[in-house]
């Protein structure tokens, strides 16, 4: 595939912090961020599924409350 020049501007402690994860995962910084948008791009379900946890848990007695605690098989 072929590749595009990205330049992009962070600030210092930004680039400090892709710079010491990327040599962590034995990568260049390219890389590293490569993969991490590949990740974000890929996540749609992940995402989803994370907020529909998050809204479960916020509104868990909510729930509780309307539909009691019973859960499959443990009544």
């Amino acid at each position: 595939m072929a590749k595009t020049q990205l330049n992009v501007r962070v600030d210092e402690d930004t680039a400090r912090a892709a710079r010491e994860r990327a040599l962590a995962r034995g990568m260049s910084v390219n890389r590293y961020i490569e993969e991490l948008v590949r990740q974000d791009t890929g996540e749609a379900g992940h995402t989803f599924v994370e907020a529909a946890a998050d809204f479960m848990k916020q509104y868990e007695s909510v729930f509780a409350d309307e539909f009691g605690t019973e859960r499959e098989g443990r009544r």
